[in-house]
């Protein structure tokens, strides 16, 4: 059995499954408001409370465990592994003042210089009185699976990305040594590969084997992509949440800041992606969830929508189009429901349909097939649309779970179901 548990925003999963890819166990862990001001003793509740609630003979035939965590959320620790302060999220900004030091030393266009890269999230917390104290610099991943291996300082490639880690020469790059930076950085190694055994006392107290293997991890979005049984060049996986989030797998590593374009190594693949501002964020601006299927149903996608919009919460969008200005275009609305949504979905599509034209443009493979994942994936009639625009097949993704997706990590690496 393997085990795979995910770190998001709003809570934890473990998800386990056996080697014949079927899920044989699942269990939760919401975060609730009060532990937000702890987030660290937060995080290892949640780890042990997962444990404790898949069944005790199951547990007993659990071999590997691998986590993913949110990318970049990070935290100091001292030699033992105790965090020496407050962790700093995914979206947290603060660090974004260190970017004009980082320009001096960095190559141009690289993707630390992010406002929420962990490189200057990094720089920013070795201003900080706390930063003495300090041996370690962990991603969430990383301190999560320390909790659970004992050893100190290790990470993996999808995590390190971030902090400036060269994934194609495998090593940090000569221009670190610019950053006087004097506490350890993760050893990194591949995701999926082993870490070090579950600690003694851990497999005893939950009545884990004792060689049970802790795996080295992933971020959310790539063992979301794992889930979803993407496995060849071309396949990708668009995430229709809140916003839009485009994965395309390639032989071909591209890179473009311009379009927060960036790739993830994947074996001996790259993950190309991008992230648009509009999507179901906006449809929830105007319609309820009943409000979408219900609308939908009476869509005719044979009968293309003479409305084209481009709908955004906000000014502002990046990819495929690169304006930080770019206005909300929702007009005009027709008194029609239906006319509207059609228009709206067809405009979504348009984007993403663009969007992996850019990515190709740029030198990813050519499209094959996109799988799908988030809350839109359930839309039959916005699904035959997309597929008009993208002129490949569109299909349900395998699973949507991230947890779903370490867990296959930790019994197969980077190999995604077959």
């Amino acid at each position: 059995m393997y085990l795979g548990i995910d770190f998001g925003t709003s809570g934890a999963r473990g998800v386990a499954i056996d080697s014949a890819f079927n899920i044989v166990a699942e269990v939760r862990y919401p975060f609730k408001a009060y532990e937000e001001t702890d987030l660290t003793n937060c995080w290892q509740n949640a780890l042990f409370s997962l444990l404790k609630q898949i069944d005790g003979e199951l547990r007993q035939e659990i071999t590997r465990i691998a986590i993913n965590g949110t990318s970049s959320t990070v935290l100091l620790c001292d030699a033992q592994g105790n965090p020496v302060d407050a962790p700093l999220l995914y979206n947290d900004a603060r660090g974004g003042v260190m970017r004009e030091k980082l320009k001096n030393i960095a190559p141009p266009n690289h993707t630390v210089l992010s406002a929420t890269s962990s490189l200057v999230k990094l720089l920013w917390m070795m201003q900080l009185p706390s930063f003495t104290k300090a041996k370690y610099f962990l991603h969430q991943a990383d301190w999560l699976g320390f909790l659970l291996h004992g050893k100190l300082g290790i990470s993996d490639y999808h995590n390190a990305l971030k902090l400036g880690y060269d994934v194609e020469a495998l090593q940090y790059p000569e221009w670190f040594n610019k950053l006087k930076i004097s506490i350890h950085l993760p050893k990194v190694i591949i995701p999926g590969n082993p870490m070090g055994e579950l600690r003694s006392d851990i497999a005893a107290k939950y009545n884990f084997p004792k060689n049970c293997l802790v795996c080295a991890g992933t971020t959310d979005s790539i063992a979301a992509f794992i889930a979803s049984g993407a496995k060849s060049p071309g396949e990708a996986v668009t995430s229709l949440g809140s916003t839009l989030v485009l994965k395309l797998l390639s032989r071909t590593r591209v890179d473009n800041s311009k379009y927060g374009i960036y790739s993830h190594r994947f074996g001996d693949l790259w993950l190309t992606g991008g992230a648009s501002n509009t999507g179901g964020a906006v449809l929830k601006q105007f319609f309820t969830a009943d409000e979408l299927e219900i609308l939908s149903r009476e869509i005719d996608v044979m009968k293309p929508s003479e409305l084209d919009y481009y709908p955004l919460l906000k000014p502002g969008e990046r990819f495929p189009i690169n304006d930080p200005n770019l206005p909300p275009q929702l007009e005009p609305r027709p008194d029609n429901s239906v006319q509207f949504l059609h228009g709206l979905l067809e405009s979504i599509a348009r984007i993403e349909a663009r969007g992996y034209k850019l990515l190709q443009e740029l030198g990813t493979d050519n499209l094959t097939r996109v799988y799908t994942a988030g809350g839109g994936a359930k839309n039959r009639v916005w699904s035959e649309i997309r597929q008009q625009y993208l002129g490949v097949p569109v299909l349900y993704s395998t699973n949507t779970e991230a947890a779903y997706g370490s867990a296959l990590l930790a019994m197969n690496g980077l190999k995604v179901r077959g």
